[in-house]
């Protein structure tokens, strides 16, 4: 199956901004029934039987952030503008990603981007970009869709509610 990552919208059925009953719902139909995993938890995440992670974010009874993690099989994609943010190298995915929109590398963690504009987020534990043997690094782990000013620090934050006084 195929995910299609539409910041700052949502990823298939998970829309930013529903409600957590709405969410929980929706990650509810993204399981496989014929190969539940011992390690879902209901309202949390599932794992779908790719090793595909879904985890959702709720605050305040909303929807904030998507997280899917790298499946261990090809069955599940998770796209970006046709780009396969798990099966491409994490440095092939910041190029690609940086033809649509700006991407930053976090100044706190060399092998983490961030795509502020889109609210996007790609992580990996450490980056290996020229040791393609070593899968944790050379390719990205997870991928965060948040809602807007997910990222904000309480500054940025005070002056996003003031713009919209």
């Amino acid at each position: 199956m195929d995910f299609d990552l539409v910041p700052p919208t949502g990823v298939g059925p998970l829309r930013i901004g529903m409600t957590r009953h709405a969410a929980d719902a929706a990650l509810d139909s993204l399981r496989d029934l014929f190969a539940i995993s011992e390690s879902d938890r209901p309202g949390q995440h599932i794992f779908r039987p790719s090793g595909l992670m879904i985890s959702i974010h709720c605050v305040r009874d909303m929807l904030e952030a998507t997280e899917l993690g790298r499946p261990s099989s090809q069955t599940d994609r998770v796209l970006f503008q046709g780009v396969d943010v798990f099966a491409l190298p994490a440095r092939e995915v910041v190029r690609r990603v940086g033809e649509f929109t700006s991407i930053e590398e976090d100044p706190d963690d060399d092998a983490s981007f961030v795509a502020p504009g889109l609210l996007l987020s790609f992580w990996r534990p450490f980056a290996a970009d020229d040791e393609p043997e070593e899968e944790q690094g050379y390719y990205f782990s997870s991928v965060l869709l948040a809602r807007p000013g997910y990222y904000d620090t309480p500054a940025q934050a005070a002056e996003r509610l003031q713009q919209r006084s």
